[in-house]
Parts: structure tokens; sequence; C-alpha cells
């Protein structure tokens, strides 16, 4: 049995369903919460790329990632903690959020990652604000978002920084990262690349597929610690099917399978995709196939 720390393991990433009108709806985002859960993942992670979170406000963030606290039955919850430009409200959103009773924060990289001595001075600096476990997260919505393995490597080194969600999508940089981890967890978002990424020594998951499939993703790593190579991959490969499921449309993809798969929300987002009926059609095909083959 492999053995890894707390912060190692399936973050499953939450969505946030929204109403016709789009405002949040918290009703069905405090269902979806719980139906996450119930899959017994190692952690929950709110307010992420995923949540939209470029386009929640402040209060909004807040309350979501409350919510989440709320109906995780237990399950740890991290969010994302540095959204904002000015440091003043960088500290009083990190303190809103300890008080709300989350885990862990996510810091993302703020699209530093040209400039990596400003970088790890700014993550270092806005460490010292609280005292919760800390992830790195490679968010593509803030560009150049790719940290350099060398800048991990020294901020995992100050034992503040826990984790990376690592976005590079190149098993080659992914093991750049593995390599000077130390006793902190790269933690994969590419889905091509997840089994061998595991395999070379990561440490965990944080992928998109994981808002309405994260019971694969559990099954998955359950394998990969217990060393059973052969069940491991073959949840892979489920995995493989689930990220081409949802992979146009994305998130709206993922919206309509959660509610196929009987959570009460509406595909809509705030990002502007749209499903076509076509689109749909094929969505429900998938998950017909799934249910019928054991897969959900």
């Amino acid at each position: 049995m492999l053995q890894f720390d707390e912060y190692a393991g399936v973050y499953t990433l939450l969505l946030t369903p929204f109403k016709e009108d789009l405002s949040v709806d918290y009703r069905a985002y405090e269902e979806y919460v719980s139906w996450q859960a119930s899959f017994k993942p190692q952690h929950l992670f709110a307010v992420c790329g995923s949540s939209e979170m470029t386009s929640l406000s402040p209060e909004e963030r807040l309350k979501c990632a409350t919510l989440a606290v709320k109906n995780s039955q237990g399950v740890p919850v991290f969010t994302t903690g540095n959204l904002q430009y000015e440091r003043e409200a960088e500290i009083a959103e990190i303190k809103a959020l300890e008080q709300a009773g989350v885990t862990g924060l996510v810091f993302v990289t703020k699209g530093m990652s040209d400039r990596p001595d400003e970088q790890y001075e700014y993550l270092t600096s806005l460490a010292q604000y609280t005292d919760l476990p800390i992830l790195l997260y490679e968010f593509p919505g803030m560009r150049p978002h790719l940290m350099n393995a060398d800048v991990y490597g020294k901020l995992a080194a100050t034992g503040r920084f826990k984790g990376i969600k690592d976005c590079t999508c190149l098993l080659t940089e992914i093991k750049k990262k593995i390599a000077v981890q130390g006793d902190s967890n790269v933690l994969q978002a590419n889905i091509p690349f997840l089994y061998d990424a595991f395999m070379s020594g990561a440490r965990g998951v944080v992928a998109t597929p994981t808002t309405c499939g994260a019971d694969l993703f559990v099954k998955m790593w359950a394998c990969h610690t217990a060393q059973d190579t052969e069940g491991a991959k073959k949840w892979y490969e489920q995995i493989i099917l689930l990220d081409n499921a949802i992979d146009s449309g994305f998130n709206a993809s993922a919206k309509y399978i959660c509610r196929l798969r009987g959570v009460n929300m509406t595909d809509r987002t705030r990002g502007g995709a749209e499903l076509s009926p076509a689109r749909r059609r094929s969505i429900e095909a998938y998950v017909d196939w799934a249910k019928s083959n054991g897969v959900f």
C-alpha cells in the first residue's frame, strides 16, 4: 500500500449552479456539494476555475465556500483565496474564508510566471497572513500561469505550500515538478497524462472531470494506492471517455451530466458555454452507456 500525507489524493472540483437569470442557485449548490462529498474524495475544491470563479463576486465566493463547508459531510474543503489584486482586499478575503471554516487555501500563480523572483516573493509574503495549509494553482485564466519547477521547489521547501495543481499538460514538465516536490504533492490536472503522472510520482489529481465524475477518480486513486496498476488503468480509461464527453462546451457539459445523474441544476453558465441539441444528445447517449456498464 502506498502511503501519502493528508494533502494528497483526489480534489473534487465544484461547479457553480446558476438559475436562468444567472444568479447563483444556492439551493442546487448545497445539493450538489452533498452529492460530491458522498463519493468520499480526499478533498473538495470550492471556488475554482470550473466554478467560474472570476465571474463570481467576493460575496458569492465567500457564500459558496461557506456552504461547501456546511455540506461537505466532513470532507476537507479548500478554496481559492487570492483573486483580489490589492493586498488589503486579499487579506480580508483570506480572513473571511478562515472564519468560514475552510480547511485550506489555494493561491493562483497570478500571471507572474515570467517574473519568478517577484512571484516567489508575492506568494511567500501573502502566506504570512494565514496559518492554513496552502496549495498552488496554475490558473489558465491569469497568464502566464505555468510555474517554473525551480520556483515550485523553493516554495515547497518552505513547508507552507502543500501541493500544486499542475496545468502544464506535458509529461516532461510534470516530471520536473515531481523531481522537486519533496514532502509536497504534485496534483495532476491533465487527463491524458493522469495515469503516467501517477506512475511517475504525482500524488493526486485536481481535474475538470471530477466536477461530474468524482466517483471514477476515487476508484482510480484507491487502486493506485493499493498498487493495483491494472485497476488504476481500467478507471483511467473510463476517465478518458468522460473527459472526451465533457470536452466540448465545458462546463455546461459537466452540469448537464450532473443533471442526468440526478442533481437538480441547470446547465447555464456565466462564461457563455452552451450546448446544442446535438451535444445534449451525445451526452445523454454517453451517460446511458456509463450507467448500463457500471461506470456511473
